[in-house]
């Protein structure tokens, strides 16, 4: 991979990990559900009418749109609303790569490998850790709600596997037009009319600023070139750029929110991180295939790893 090329790889992941506090500002300004409600509709249009009709079936893209958009994003904005910090929750939904490894076992037959099953204990060690820190700061409830949205993002990447997208911004763009109503709905309904009128009326330019970045930022740019670089590079390649997010979105939470980060902290990041690292980038076995693995074919392989970025 050329300089400029593993640039733009960092670049994507740092935009992914300043997300997470750029969404604890928005919550400052929107209910979660409205907000995250506001972020589909942003990314949504206008790309939706640039990008061309979708190149998958509708039915994985509303299944896609629904896990993904609606269940993973609205337990996620809860959660960090309920008091769940963003540098931890960069760093907790990593734990979707074990989900995406069992979920996929099930559903698409992959027998994990040795070194899948150690990086899904090690990752899991990471958990364990990170919820002991967290229970002696914050909530667990709101932990715990981050942890189903990462169980959600591992649903949706096997989802997004079996869709095999050949193109990662034009189906992000259309995924992103199926949440919009659902959570609005949802809006509406728990958080009541009434917080989201007067969250709409005294919008100002910074609340304005999170959804753009949430948006057009995080969806349209990172999307865009993060399948501008599987198109030129084998997704294993790639793939281990991803792993920066966490480390961007503890260090951006630090700076600019000023979130402590502990020695319990930092243990359970090096267990995360190293425990998705082996999970994700080990290869699977199928079944009746004995020992030897299956190469995917290069459409599932990107496809599985626009998923795997796809809850950014």
């Amino acid at each position: 991979m050329r300089p400029a090329h593993m640039a733009l790889a960092a670049l994507v992941a740092a935009v992914w990990g300043v997300n997470f506090t750029v969404i604890e500002i928005g919550l400052g300004h929107f209910p979660p559900l409205l907000f995250s409600a506001l972020r589909f509709l942003v990314a949504a249009l206008p790309a939706v009418f640039l990008v061309g009709r979708p190149k998958v079936a509708w039915r994985w893209v509303l299944a896609v749109g629904l896990v993904l958009g609606v269940a993973k994003f609205g337990l996620l904005f809860v959660g960090m609303d309920a008091g769940m910090p963003a540098g931890l929750s960069s760093l907790v939904l990593q734990i979707q790569a074990v989900f995406t490894a069992l979920i996929a076992a099930v559903a698409l037959g992959e027998r994990p490998t040795r070194i899948r099953l150690l990086g899904m204990l090690v990752a899991l060690a990471g958990i364990a850790v990170a919820a002991a820190d967290e229970g002696t700061t914050g909530p667990l409830a709101a932990f715990a709600l981050v942890v189903a949205a990462a169980a959600c993002w591992g649903l949706s990447n096997v989802l997004t596997r079996k869709a095999a997208p050949p193109d990662a911004l034009n189906f992000m763009v259309w995924v992103s037009t199926v949440p919009v109503l659902p959570l609005l709905a949802l809006s509406l309904l728990l958080e009541g009319p009434s917080r989201d009128y007067d969250a709409l009326r005294a919008l100002d330019w910074q609340g304005a600023g999170t959804v753009v970045y949430v948006a057009w930022v995080t969806t349209v740019f990172g999307f865009g070139a993060w399948g501008w670089l599987l198109r030129r590079h084998p997704a294993s390649t790639v793939a281990p750029f991803s792993l920066l997010v966490p480390v961007f979105g503890m260090t951006s939470a630090a700076l600019f929110l000023g979130e402590p980060v502990s020695g319990l902290r930092w243990c359970a990041a090096a267990l995360l991180v190293g425990g998705v690292a082996l999970t994700s980038l080990a290869p699977a076995r199928r079944r009746g295939t004995g020992n030897s693995a299956r190469r995917p074919r290069p459409a599932e392989e990107d496809s599985a790893l626009v998923g795997s970025a796809a809850g950014e």
